[in-house]
């Protein structure tokens, strides 16, 4: 295996799963899962010396983990997911990553294709207006300092405070839409000033909203108990906590990275990490608790204003045009729960990075019209392919702490993408296959060209056939909004 992490041990256990056995300072071993034809391109940026890397991290329990979308990131491999013991082990900002709680949400309507395609063009302008996207925008929701401190506090329960959530809305978020914890006091006075603005904006980069089609059910039980149907609109949000949370990664970074501070002997210095119940620990975990609320009530402000253009482009009410909240999941994030380690429960600390939820059917946390089911997952494609909606399994909790993928991953990286093709090209082949796209830029368009990324429907087989989700639904793109 020709691959940067070739001086690495590593087996295959399986035709989908692949193991770094224990070696070096490692006290858990590495799971990779992955086609072959994946495990490569993750080899290729590696992704797999850092899977080796969190082994290390003291308090690491069963595995560090890796989904078949994994690539190259902070510290963390995009697509890692590690657990440490909530007392005893440690807290790593790069197990959540800069944009702490990127997510997706997903919007079901009544709207058939068929309804859409004439008003598309006008759907698109109307949402260009109403959601703000690039680099520092304004976003759609106007707030003083002090209702900021309550909003990163009480996430989306905030919103329904103020009539811009229901209850609805608040059943269907993970951990509905507020994460325990949260403490203003621990946010740098930066963050708060970059987040005053951006509550309701998209932000740029891999950054969406996508509506789409659902092309193909495959799991009708699912479907139906997550309201959606062959034929019909649906939309996805893909944003996350903009400046407030990537300030207040870069600020608690530096805190963890300085100089011999709890004396940990890491093999790389991005895997900065404070005991969870350390005060630098516990500061970290309020403070990105408040870019977690950030981000659920950013993505949930931007549904309405969905749901506002639709109505004004089909001139009819929210409840006649069938819009609602299917999921809202997480991807950057580090949670406490409980978990069966070696026949024994344990509260663990789960970092999720590039990764999502995907408890099984049963699970206390999943909302009550879906827990005869599984968990909503969304996993975005690229926005010339397809998109997955899926639902969890029984096997991901003891699998992968109940986690699975949270995209296609990328494949080639912004300024390799650049150099394949321009913006125009990439423009112009995606009308050439009936997909509308507006964008802040045409080089954007280029770094975000379906061939930058990898194939999601060969990263969904994957996830179904270890037992992490089964897919639900293939959702086809129509239109997009890039930042």
């Amino acid at each position: 295996m020709e691959t940067p992490a070739r001086d690495l041990e590593i087996t295959r256990l399986d035709e989908y799963v692949w193991q770094i056995p224990q070696q070096g300072d490692m006290r858990v071993p590495g799971i990779v899962y992955a086609s072959p034809s994946l495990f490569e391109q993750a080899g290729h940026e590696e992704a797999l010396r850092q899977v080796a890397n969190v082994a290390t991290l003291p308090g690491v329990v069963r595995a560090s983990f890796a989904m078949p979308d994994v690539h190259w990131g902070y510290g963390f491999p995009i697509g890692g997911v590690a657990a440490t013991d909530a007392r005893d082990g440690v807290v790593s900002p790069g197990g959540v990553g800069f944009d702490i709680n990127c997510g997706v949400r997903l919007v079901r309507t009544s709207l058939r294709r068929d309804d859409l395609a004439p008003r598309l063009e006008e759907l698109l302008h109307e949402l260009e207006r109403r959601v703000p996207r690039g680099t520092g925008a304004r976003g759609a929701l106007r707030l003083s300092p002090r209702d900021l401190r309550r909003l990163v506090e009480q996430g989306v329960p905030y919103l329904a405070e103020r009539g811009l959530a229901s209850e609805d809305d608040l059943a269907h978020t993970e951990q509905g839409g507020v994460l325990s914890g949260a403490d203003a006091d621990a946010v740098t006075e930066r963050a708060l000033r970059r987040g005053l603005t951006q509550v309701g904006s998209l932000g740029a980069g891999n950054h969406f909203l996508e509506v789409q089609v659902v092309d193909r059910v495959l799991d009708r039980e699912a479907a139906e108990a997550f309201a959606v149907a062959e034929g019909e609109v649906v939309v996805m949000i893909h944003s996350g906590s903009r400046g407030f949370g990537h300030q207040t990664c870069t600020d608690h970074l530096a805190r963890m990275n300085a100089p011999n501070r709890f004396g940990f002997e890491l093999p790389d210095r991005q895997l900065a990490c404070a005991p969870a119940s350390s005060p630098e620990g516990q500061d970290y975990l309020a403070a990105m608790a408040c870019a977690s609320n950030f981000a659920f009530a950013n993505r949930q402000v931007m549904m309405n204003e969905v749901a506002a253009a639709l109505e004004q482009v089909f001139r009819a009410g929210r409840e006649r045009l069938g819009v609602g909240l299917v999921y809202d999941v997480a991807h950057n994030i580090a949670t406490r729960e409980t978990h069966v380690v070696d026949g024994v429960e344990r509260e663990l600390l789960v970092h999720r990075k590039g990764a999502t939820r995907a408890f099984g059917p049963g699970h206390p946390d999943i909302p009550a019209d879906y827990r005869d089911v599984g968990q909503p997952v969304i996993i975005p494609g690229d926005m010339g392919r397809e998109s997955w909606l899926l639902a969890g399994a029984e096997g991901a909790m003891g699998a992968a702490f109940g986690s699975t993928c949270h995209g296609a991953g990328r494949l080639l990286s912004r300024g390799a993408a650049r150099k394949v093709k321009s913006g125009a090209e990439v423009r112009r082949e995606l009308e050439e296959r009936g997909v509308l796209v507006h964008a802040a830029s045409t080089a954007l368009l280029a770094e975000e060209a379906p061939y930058a990324y990898k194939d999601v429907a060969e990263v969904v087989t994957v996830v179904e056939a270890v037992g992490l989700s089964r897919r639900v639904a293939r959702l086809k793109p129509l239109g997009v909004l890039k930042g």
